[in-house]
């Protein structure tokens, strides 16, 4: 949170709000791109959370590895630059 304004001035206080509006699981990035889910998590591996990349939790101790829009760019990418280097 910030406090907009001066410290002796009055100021607004604002909350810096999520941009993220949607995932997507990991099954369907790898149907959408032509990838196996194994392929995928180990890509994954060398990903942080700002590189689009985040963990669902669910019941039963259930993870689903997840990409939000950035994530599933990001996964193109690291794709397309191993295929280069195969080449």
């Amino acid at each position: 949170m910030e406090l907009e304004g001066s410290a002796y001035g009055s100021g607004r206080l604002t909350v810096q709000l999520n941009k993220v509006y949607a995932v997507k699981t990991v099954d369907r990035v790898a149907a959408e791109l032509g990838e196996t889910v194994d392929r995928l998590h180990d890509l994954a591996i060398s990903m942080e959370p700002e590189d689009g990349m985040i963990w669902v939790y669910g019941i039963d101790a259930v993870e689903i590895l997840a990409f939000t829009p950035f994530g599933v760019e990001t996964l193109r990418e690291m794709i397309a630059m191993e295929r280069d280097h195969q080449t």
